[in-house]
């Protein structure tokens, strides 16, 4: 499973691979995300987070203590981030649709529900493990749900959303032009596309060819977001943080943390940053954690795009 994980991000599934090597990535990709799903409660993290001062009392002002109960709020500082690139005031959401792509558990579209009063929230993932989390934990009738489905054939009908986000996630998706004009089909003309996402050179390469073929949407911005990533992954991995705490709780054999913490510091960002450790015990123990592509890929910047769905 790891070889097929690192052919995922090394040579970077936008390429264009055979639809049997398109079908066999989203198979391990989904093997992955249900093992996750069921062990998500180690550490109520969904991404690598965004630390800015002034986002972070903004969100505070709207939903009082929101990182001060099984969160440190990076990840919700970076879902806020993504929504509000947006060009819509958050009062205007009332009675609009509202998709995320790669929901995973759920929590980060969750957060948002508390954010949007009004709005009609979906989440659409491959993992049925994770959907079926999502939906126990979090769904309220016709404010939010979770629906399983590929982001390369969106279950949704043409011109359904207003918005659609993409957190953390495309790096994923075997073929980038097909994700691309998925998102548009279910955009109303005039609806807007906000995703992020980290990026190794073949992504950005991919990536930027996906968006050159796309006709239906046009792209408004693209911005560097590492500083304020960089920021909340080096908080996460300096001693006493939530997510160091969180796992010093597990109190698991020495064999096994010293295995699991390059894994999980990987997992978090912490190679991007240069806080990950790279000797050769750190960079066995990714490769048998299935993350040694990061070591082979590494990701050179974490970004922003913005679009809008052309009438």
């Amino acid at each position: 499973m790891s070889e097929v994980i690192d052919r995922l991000i090394v040579a970077d599934t936008g390429a264009g691979h055979s639809s049997q090597e398109a079908t066999e990535a989203k198979r391990v990709v989904s093997t992955v995300y249900n093992m996750l799903a069921t062990s998500w409660d180690l550490v109520q993290m969904w991404n690598w987070g965004y630390d800015d001062p002034k986002l972070h009392q903004e969100i505070e002002e709207i939903i009082p203590g929101y990182n001060r109960f099984g969160s440190d709020g990076l990840c919700e500082q970076l879902y806020y981030y993504t929504l509000r690139q947006v060009p819509r005031k958050l009062s205007d959401y009332r009675g609009k649709r509202v998709l995320e792509v790669g929901s995973g558990i759920g929590g980060g579209l969750n957060f948002l529900s508390r954010v949007l009063d009004g709005a009609e929230l979906r989440g659409v993932d491959l993992s049925k493990t994770a959907v079926a989390r999502a939906n126990a934990r979090h769904a309220r009738g016709k404010t939010l749900s979770y629906t399983v489905g590929d982001a390369e054939d969106i279950p949704f009908d043409d011109g359904s959303f207003d918005v659609v986000i993409n957190l953390e996630s495309c790096h994923n998706y075997p073929h980038l032009d097909r994700f691309l004009a998925e998102v548009a089909r279910v955009l109303k003309p005039g609806g807007h596309f906000s995703m992020v996402d980290l990026f190794n050179d073949l992504h950005t390469v991919n990536f930027n060819q996906a968006k050159s073929t796309n006709t239906q949407l046009e792209w408004l911005s693209e911005t560097d977001i590492s500083p304020q990533v960089s920021k909340a992954v080096r908080q996460r991995m300096a001693p006493g943080s939530h997510l160091r705490e969180t796992f010093a709780k597990q109190k698991a054999p020495l064999l096994h943390r010293i295995i699991g913490e390059p894994c999980w510091t990987a997992a978090f960002g912490a190679l991007f940053t240069g806080d990950a450790s790279t000797s050769a015990v750190a960079k066995f123990a990714r490769k048998i954690g299935g993350l040694s592509s990061l070591d082979k890929a590494p990701i050179r910047s974490y970004r922003h795009y913005l679009a809008t769905r052309v009438s």
